[in-house]
């Protein structure tokens, strides 16, 4: 072969040799892999002690728990909640964390912005994903210069409400 197609070539090979020498030194030996392999995404064995050091900032993941949890001030909006629509989201999805609360109510904030509902309601060309179970509007048409919760209650947000 002439020189212009070893030269790149000797490059590339270069550059490839360069990124493995530098992962070497670089990515930790424990990185990205557990006792069978890679799993979990990427994790590293050495820092669990560090994400257990880590401040807890959830009340609690369980649906169940939270909703006992909150329940026991709030009962009225738990029992309005139902099952097959945002009975299945834990409270602190939309309320935020709350595990200094009820000790600091300031630090439980309430979003009731257009933005907090088009995480799940903005409507998706996916017709292959569970997402397509769930209703979405277009945001650029649907009650542009409203909040939801105008017209619609979120902790009981039925179809006909719209």
């Amino acid at each position: 072969m002439k020189n212009h197609v070893w030269r790149p070539l000797y490059v590339v090979i270069a550059v490839v040799a360069g990124i493995l020498v530098f992962r070497a030194f670089y990515v930790p030996d424990d990185f990205g892999s557990g006792e069978y392999g890679f799993m979990y995404s990427y994790h590293r064995m050495s820092n669990e002690d560090e994400w257990k050091a880590q401040a807890l900032k959830y009340r609690d993941t369980g649906k169940t728990k939270m909703h006992e949890y909150c329940g026991e001030c709030h009962s009225d909006t738990v029992e309005v909640r139902t099952e097959d629509l945002h009975g299945i989201i834990p409270c602190e999805n939309c309320h935020g964390p709350a595990l200094a609360h009820p000790y600091e109510p300031e630090t439980l904030f309430v979003d009731t912005s257009r933005d907090l509902c088009l995480r799940c309601h903005t409507l998706l060309p996916y017709t292959t994903s569970e997402r397509k179970r769930i209703p979405g509007i277009h945001p650029d048409e649907h009650n542009v210069d409203f909040d939801c919760i105008d017209c619609h209650d979120p902790h009981n947000p039925r179809l006909e409400d719209m």
